[in-house]
């Protein structure tokens, strides 16, 4: 599947089974943990979806960084 690589915004590549992401135009190579990582920590829109997971909007423990991977 096409998605938008966060790191140089051209097309890259999503692994069928979610795995991976793989970008063609500036050899980025990244797990699909790390991916939303660098969408999420990139876009301030995002920064409440990344804080519900981490337990902060809530106060609830919830995934640490390393779980996304």
């Amino acid at each position: 599947m096409k998605i938008r690589c966060p790191r140089c915004g051209k097309g890259a590549e999503l692994a069928p089974d979610f795995s991976e992401v793989r970008c063609g135009p500036c050899g980025a190579e990244m797990s699909y943990g790390e991916y939303v990582r660098l969408v999420a920590h990139g876009d301030p829109g995002y920064s409440d979806i990344l804080g519900d997971y981490a337990g902060g909007a809530a106060g609830q423990g919830g995934a640490r960084d390393g779980d996304w991977d």
